[in-house]
C-alpha cells in the first residue's frame, strides 16, 4: 500500500510585477518606451509653463541632476560595474552600458582631448525624439538637456565633477546628439574622520 504524500502540490509561482506572457528584458523595455512617452508630456508641459527656452532648458537639466543622483545605485546594483580607473573608461562605461540600459541605444565616445579629460559622446538615435514635437517658437529648446543633467547628477554621486553640455540635438534638425563632456575635478574622500579616530 503506498502511502499519499503529506506535501501539498506547488502553486506556480506568478510574478506579479510582469506580464505573463514577458521576460525581464521585455518588461525593460517596456520601460524605455514609458520613459520616452513620458518625457515628451514632461517637455510639453515646460514649454506650456515658462516662455523662455533658457529656464526650460535650466528646469530639464535640474530635473535630470535629481533623476541622475537617484539612478546611480540602480545602475551599479544592475551592471555589476567595478570602479573605473579612469575617465576614459568611465565614459565608456556611460556610452556602452548606460545608454544601452536606460534608452535601448549605445553611443559612441569620440574627439577627447590629450588630456584625456574631455570627450564627445554621440548617440546615431536618439530614442526621446521618437515621438517629439519640438514647437516652431521653441527653436533655443535643448529638448535632450535632461540627459546631461543626468549625467551630471550620477557622476556627481561617485565624485566626478563634470561639466556636461548639450552641443547638437535632434530636435533641432541635426542627425545626431552631441554631448560633451569634460571632467573638471574628481573628489576625494575626505580623511577628517580618520583623523579624529587616531
Amino acid at each position: 500500500m503506498s502511502r499519499q504524500s503529506s506535501k501539498r502540490p506547488e502553486k506556480p509561482k506568478i510574478d506579479w510585477h510582469l506580464p505573463p506572457s514577458s521576460s525581464t528584458g521585455s518588461a525593460h523595455h517596456m520601460g524605455i518606451e514609458l520613459f520616452v512617452l513620458t518625457y515628451g508630456a514632461v517637455v510639453a508641459q515646460l514649454c506650456k509653463d515658462y516662455e523662455n527656452d533658457e529656464d526650460i532648458n535650466k528646469e530639464l537639466d535640474k530635473m535630470g541632476q535629481n533623476i541622475g543622483s537617484r539612478l546611480v545605485e540602480d545602475f551599479l546594483a544592475r551592471s555589476s560595474i567595478t570602479q573605473c580607473r579612469n575617465f576614459r573608461e568611465t565614459a565608456d562605461v556611460i556610452a556602452k552600458v548606460a545608454f544601452k540600459m536606460y534608452l535601448g541605444v549605445t553611443a559612441r565616445v569620440t574627439f577627447w582631448t590629450l588630456a584625456g579629460d574631455d570627450c564627445s559622446i554621440f548617440l546615431e538615435k536618439n530614442p526621446l525624439m521618437d515621438y517629439a514635437e519640438v514647437p516652431n517658437k521653441h527653436s533655443s529648446l535643448l529638448y535632450s538637456n535632461m540627459i546631461c543633467g543626468i549625467l551630471r547628477g550620477a557622476l556627481k554621486m561617485v565624485r566626478l565633477q563634470v561639466n556636461v553640455q548639450l552641443l547638437q540635438d535632434t530636435g533641432k534638425d541635426n542627425k545626431i546628439t552631441e554631448i560633451r563632456m569634460r571632467l573638471l575635478r574628481r573628489r576625494k574622500v575626505a580623511l577628517d574622520v580618520e583623523k579624529q579616530n587616531e
